[in-house]
């Protein structure tokens, strides 16, 4: 066996992306939920670590607006809608993780990204690091319906369809930091039928805790490198 494609998430997992993702997520409060803001801001916003508790602990973005930034579904929905808009428009810098630009850049198979990111903020991101040629396809928040964001498989579908002319006979890893991912890869797993393997990686360099998940990862890493020696052992 030999694995055939790299697929990533975006947020937490190529990029540490929290002083971006608080300052919108503040942004659309103002906009949407104004009893939201100032004093009255949710705590999981008022600081880095409070956020990345809240983000590793939710299940999905849905789950974090409504349980841990106390918003209701009209509002969360609402709020959805405005994401794409206020990524492009932020200009909060984001940072790669160390290791992560030498270890895409050592990979010589297709690479995917699959994110819930807007694919032009990943776009501009990948072109700022030299990186966007190591990539085949970038699926982001704004190319999947709005009911058919990770953990459904949609994205997931659509990015190796851009890779591939046949997701046939393919195993391929996904790589992310929340249980969110290791879902999403199971159902994209589950719609292939058995015609092809996906393989979930779960990365803990950006704080992910795996032992009270669900969703069980095939693997786990504690840096980027680590992907490097799983790959190996497959190929």
């Amino acid at each position: 066996m030999k694995i055939d494609a790299i697929l990533w998430d975006y947020d937490g997992t190529l990029v540490d992306s929290r002083p971006k993702n608080i300052d919108i997520t503040k942004q659309i409060l103002s906009r949407v939920t104004p009893r939201l803001t100032g004093e009255n801001l949710p705590k999981y916003l008022k600081s880095e670590e409070l956020y990345n508790i809240a983000n590793h602990k939710s299940k999905n973005w849905q789950d974090l607006y409504i349980n841990y930034y106390g918003m209701s579904e009209n509002e969360m929905l609402e709020a959805g809608k405005l994401w794409s808009e206020y990524q492009i428009k932020n200009t909060t810098p984001v940072n790669l993780f160390s290791e992560v630009k030498l270890t895409i850049n050592q990979i010589h198979l297709p690479q995917g990204i699959c994110s819930q990111n807007s694919a032009k903020n990943i776009n501009n991101v990948l072109k700022h690091n030299y990186l966007i040629d190591k990539f085949h396809a970038i699926v982001g928040y704004d190319d999947i319906p709005s009911n058919a964001q990770k953990p459904f498989p949609f994205g997931g579908l659509k990015c190796l369809n851009l890779i591939f002319e046949s997701i046939s006979n393919k195993i391929i890893f996904y790589i992310g930091d929340h249980e969110g991912d290791v879902e999403f890869a199971r159902n994209i797993n589950k719609e292939l039928e058995g015609r092809s393997n996906v393989i979930a990686v779960a990365v803990k360099y950006s704080g992910a805790e795996t032992k009270n998940w669900t969703h069980k990862p095939d693997y786990e890493i504690e840096r980027p490198t680590e992907l490097l020696d799983l790959i190996n052992d497959y190929n």
